[in-house]
């Protein structure tokens, strides 16, 4: 029986991470290189901004808010600033910085710009922003820093870096489509690197995928989010008793198993609202809610409104956007 739900299940399933990258869409990126030489600092403001650093050749420290101790970053380091926070990049860290923007005269698009005349850190930049309301999901498990240091990892990120970087300087037409695209690899390849070198003390759904019976249970519960899973069923998937799975989901996940099922199936509901303009009772339907009152109300529990407010909200945004 258990068997052959999991193949039920797995045949028309992704894998979560993919799932959850699939409703997230990096999208906005830009690109680029600062060749700093001298005495030299050069501060970030706040953003809501992913971006990728990769020191190509020099040193440099990397100072971000909310960190007490900075980070020594030679060539070849890679890391990743998940939340938008402000940081700094300086030869020094007792050098007084100077602001990004006074550095730029113009969106790098690729380029590489001097500062102070060059040759002591060459950094290349990449970074991106979420067209999803859902992006928290991720951020939420993330830590302020992820520094790859394994030296094919290295090597691997440095490639979409530059390759972005070319991209953006070519302008030629599917352009903007291959720069997303190739933001969504590197996010990808990011979080599994992340995902291997730590998965023994963190907690979240990111993390609980390094554990096989979990991440069987939250792969089928991906794949047919609309069946009517219990948590006997889900148990057996995962080869173990009821309480035990319960409890082990919870401590890997954080939440219990059928609260991160009601979670999965609201974004799900979010995303079909709005980009696939599905009537209220249909995305009902689809996710296993016989009544429409009973999905509204789950939905408002998770998203703070209800289902048609939701969706004016989303569509006002659009429209403001696209004026």
């Amino acid at each position: 029986m258990a068997s052959a739900l999991l193949s039920r299940s797995s045949r028309s399933a992704n894998d979560p991470l993919s799932d959850v990258l699939s409703l997230l869409k990096p999208r906005g990126f830009m690109s680029g290189g600062i060749d700093a030489g001298g005495t030299w600092a050069i501060s970030f403001g706040q953003d809501q901004c992913f971006r990728f650093f990769a020191v190509a050749s020099g040193a440099c420290w990397l100072q971000l808010e909310g960190m007490e101790e900075a980070i020594y970053l030679q060539t070849g380091d890679v890391v990743a600033l998940p939340h938008g926070r402000a940081f700094c990049l300086a030869g020094d860290p007792s050098t007084t910085p100077v602001d990004i923007m006074k550095v730029l005269s113009a969106p790098l698009k690729g380029r590489i710009v001097s500062w102070n005349g060059g040759g002591a850190c060459l950094a290349l930049s990449a970074l991106f922003t979420f067209s999803g309301d859902q992006a928290q999901m991720l951020l939420g498990v993330l830590p302020l820093v992820i520094h790859i240091r394994n030296d094919a990892d290295r090597v691997t990120m440095r490639w979409y870096l530059e390759r972005m970087m070319e991209v953006a300087r070519e302008s030629r037409p599917g352009g903007v489509l291959l720069g997303e695209h190739l933001a969504q690899m590197m996010l990808i390849e990011v979080l599994r690197l992340h995902l291997e070198d730590r998965v023994t003390s963190k907690i979240g759904w990111l993390f609980a995928l390094a554990d096989q019976p979990i991440c069987t249970a939250m792969t089928a519960m991906h794949g047919d989010p609309g069946r009517r899973w219990t948590l006997q069923e889900l148990a057996r998937l995962a080869g173990m008793s009821r309480s035990a799975f319960a409890v082990r989901f919870k401590e890997k996940v954080g939440v219990s198993a059928m609260d991160y099922l009601i979670r999965w199936r609201m974004l799900l509901a979010a995303d079909k609202l709005v980009k696939a303009d599905e009537p209220v009772a249909a995305v009902a339907r689809s996710l296993g809610y016989e009544s429409e009152s009973a999905f509204g109300f789950a939905f408002k529990r998770e998203m703070g409104c209800s289902p048609r407010q939701y969706c004016r909200t989303r569509v006002s945004a659009q429209l403001g956007l696209a004026g």
